[in-house]
């Protein structure tokens, strides 16, 4: 008896039959093409930051300049260092006038920064945490603030100014700095995003007042949001031109941003305020970077408070 071994037919696969195998792909291709779009992004990033840092060389390459190497030279080519000539022609000038206009600055950028920020933050922390009629009414007009430009403003502040006969005072220009819509929405925001409301109702219930809390409970919780309205606050003031422009006329109440406007009209007739303007104008950069760089951690922290609840 013999036994017969059958062999079972071939099974095709389902799917395969007739499908040619997919070439491999080359992994340079997809690569490749990464690269070249990181490499895109980053000569856009180093264009721009060029765009930012040039005017920057070239203020601080002229600061160096005599007045005859400033016009005999181009603008980014070296000269004999004349800075300290400089900063002495500038502080003599007009009987020190530019130290009432730095002194001023100060005051208007230190004091309208620090006292306007905690103005704008008791605000937005009013809004955001005390419930009272009218709160969303009033939240709503703040925001359609932030979309008034300053120069529509500067007329009707102007005529409310002369009517308080405070035209050509050191109060034209700093009472209207202590507003900021937006300083209130971005405290709004902070206050959201940092204050607990059970820690309110806990101090609540411990007998503490409004005012109290606000200062001693949710004023240290919203600390970087603080620091970021009086970063943004500092430069907005320090950078304020066209309020000065029509509010003053007394040349000791300038801001170092109106007077070295005055002195920069006067640089076609007489050259050698050339010097004088552009070494001003340094100077003038030089407490933004400081401000900055002393308060970077704050600032970073209170730019990303807002977004993570």
């Amino acid at each position: 008896m013999s036994a017969t071994v059958t062999t079972p037919p071939p099974t095709a696969t389902r799917g395969t039959a007739g499908r040619r195998a997919a070439p491999d792909v080359p992994p340079y291709g997809p690569r490749g093409s990464r690269w070249t779009s990181r490499a895109a992004v980053h000569g856009v990033l180093l264009l721009a930051a060029l765009y930012s840092v040039l005017p920057l060389v070239w203020l601080v390459t002229s600061a160096t300049k005599s007045v005859g190497d400033f016009s005999a030279t181009s603008a980014f080519e070296l000269a004999d260092f004349n800075l300290w000539g400089n900063l002495r022609d500038l502080f003599a000038r007009e009987d020190g006038v530019f130290l009432h206009w730095i002194r001023n600055s100060l005051l208007y950028a230190g004091v309208g920064a620090a006292l306007g920020a905690l103005i704008c933050t008791a605000c937005g922390y009013a809004v955001a945490k005390l419930d009272f009629p009218g709160r969303r009414a009033l939240f709503a007009v703040t925001l359609a603030g932030v979309l008034v430009p300053p120069t529509a403003l500067a007329l009707p502040l102007y005529l409310l100014a002369s009517n308080l006969h405070l035209v050509n005072t050191f109060w034209a220009v700093f009472l209207p700095l202590l507003s900021n819509p937006f300083g209130v929405y971005l405290a709004r925001t902070f206050a959201d995003a940092a204050v607990p409301d059970e820690v309110l109702e806990a101090a609540r219930l411990d007998g503490a007042g409004e005012f109290r809390i606000f200062l001693t409970v949710a004023l240290p919780m919203m600390m970087p949001g603080f620091v970021t309205i009086v970063l943004f606050q500092f430069v907005s003031i320090w950078n304020n031109f066209f309020l000065p422009l029509v509010m003053l006329t007394d040349p000791e109440l300038f801001p170092m941003t109106l007077g070295i406007y005055q002195w920069n009209t006067r640089a076609p007739q007489f050259p050698d305020y050339n010097p004088l303007v552009i070494t001003g104008s340094l100077l003038a950069v030089v407490p933004l970077i400081i401000a900055f760089v002393v308060l970077q951690r704050q600032w970073r922290s209170g730019l990303a408070a807002g977004s993570v609840k």
